[in-house]
């Protein structure tokens, strides 16, 4: 049990939530914890986002990570500040996985890596493997909520698991929806334009791996569970060497004269990033994580997930004081959809989680008109 807080049943119809069981203030890490799997993105790959496959730290370092985004040679003042250790990576011998450390390989074979890897000695751009993870970034394209490749380790991980009664029950305890829910959430995941590759998906998810044990989840209708499933728990996980860099550099005692020379200069990298590769900044996957799973939702949040490791390891991060025995609640909007209309963001809450949100900012603007045609449309370009 963690020492701040507690998951508790509710009397309401989110079922479960997670509660401080004593005062938490402002800016304090509620808990930590490392992920049951976590994937990076398929397309984030596929652009030499260079990530650890384990724990999605980055591989580069930040003056490479800088001249990539800004598509020209960046050096960067302050070297020291980079935190990428680059002698301790490490490659699979079989697939050529990368990975931060020995740690890192190591955790990722005994847990899940060792079922994957077995296959790839004959490997290649026509394995099922690889036909899954071409055929989903072409029904799920950037910007990328989640991937289909978060299922292949999750499954993995039970046929690798020395319980699998338990591992499958960790799996379930993020399944709580009916087949019919699963059906709709699996077919929001992809959209309506994609909706119909489903069975596609599923049947080189089949070719893809060993049957024994998981033979629940490879149904038509476990497939889409496992859809539903990423698609309503996943968490986006963010790391960046350049980010840390600049974190980094904020702690030198610098002159004023220097400190605004680096100021300016980090300014103008930015600026030449955001015009050469857009918002793209981060290595990006998703992971699902126990108790974080266990956070409901509220327009009006008292704490975010963060990255303070830069790796997947996420730190919960209370952003106003919390009373005793009060829920801690996060948005599953993001800044943009927040300040949306009632309207609009229960639509969303909707259509992605299945539920009206009733949290105190909805209620306070029950009486106020509905989203007009013209938010809706900015909200779907």
């Amino acid at each position: 049990m963690n020492e701040n807080v507690e998951v508790r049943i509710t009397d309401s119809s989110k079922g479960k939530g997670l509660f401080a069981i004593k005062k938490i203030n402002s800016g304090s890490v509620i808990f930590e914890e490392d992920p049951l799997v976590s994937c990076q993105f398929s397309w984030n790959a596929a652009y030499q986002y260079r990530a650890c496959s384990h724990c999605l730290r980055p591989l580069e370092t930040a003056q490479e990570n800088a001249t990539r985004l800004a598509g020209h040679f960046v050096e960067l003042p302050y070297p020291e500040c980079c935190t990428t250790d680059k002698t301790k990576t490490v490659s699979c011998m079989m697939c050529a996985e990368q990975y931060c450390s020995v740690e890192c390989q190591t955790e990722a074979f005994n847990q899940y890596h060792r079922t994957l890897c077995l296959q790839t000695a004959e490997r290649n751009n026509t394995h099922p493997l690889e036909g899954l993870n071409e055929a989903w970034k072409q029904v799920h394209y950037p910007p990328e909520t989640s991937t289909v490749m978060l299922i292949v380790r999750l499954l993995a991980r039970i046929i690798q698991s020395p319980n699998k009664d338990a591992a499958i029950e960790q799996t379930l305890q993020f399944c709580h929806r009916t087949v019919n829910e699963d059906a709709e959430l699996a077919h929001n995941l992809l959209g309506e334009k994609f909706a119909d590759q489903i069975s596609l998906l599923h049947n080189l998810l089949l070719a893809a791996m060993p049957h024994e044990g998981i033979e629940q989840f490879l149904t038509p209708a476990g497939f889409q569970g496992l859809l539903a499933l990423i698609g309503t728990n996943g968490q986006g996980v963010g790391t960046s060497a350049l980010s840390q860099w600049v974190t980094k550099t904020s702690d030198l005692t610098l002159s004023d004269e220097k400190r605004d020379v680096l100021d300016k200069f980090i300014d103008n990298l930015y600026d030449e990033m955001d015009e050469h590769s857009g918002n793209f900044f981060n290595n990006e996957g998703v992971a699902l994580y126990t108790l974080q799973s266990a956070c409901n939702h509220s327009c009006v949040p008292n704490a975010e997930p963060n990255y303070l490791h830069n790796n997947h390891r996420l730190s919960l991060v209370a952003t106003r004081d919390i009373e005793e025995d009060e829920e801690i609640v996060i948005s599953y909007l993001d800044e943009c959809l927040l300040q949306r209309s009632r309207h609009s963001r229960r639509k969303e809450l909707m259509k992605n989680y299945l539920f009206l949100c009733n949290c105190p900012k909805c209620e306070e603007q029950a009486e106020e008109p509905d989203v007009t045609s013209e938010e809706d449309e900015c909200m779907s370009e």
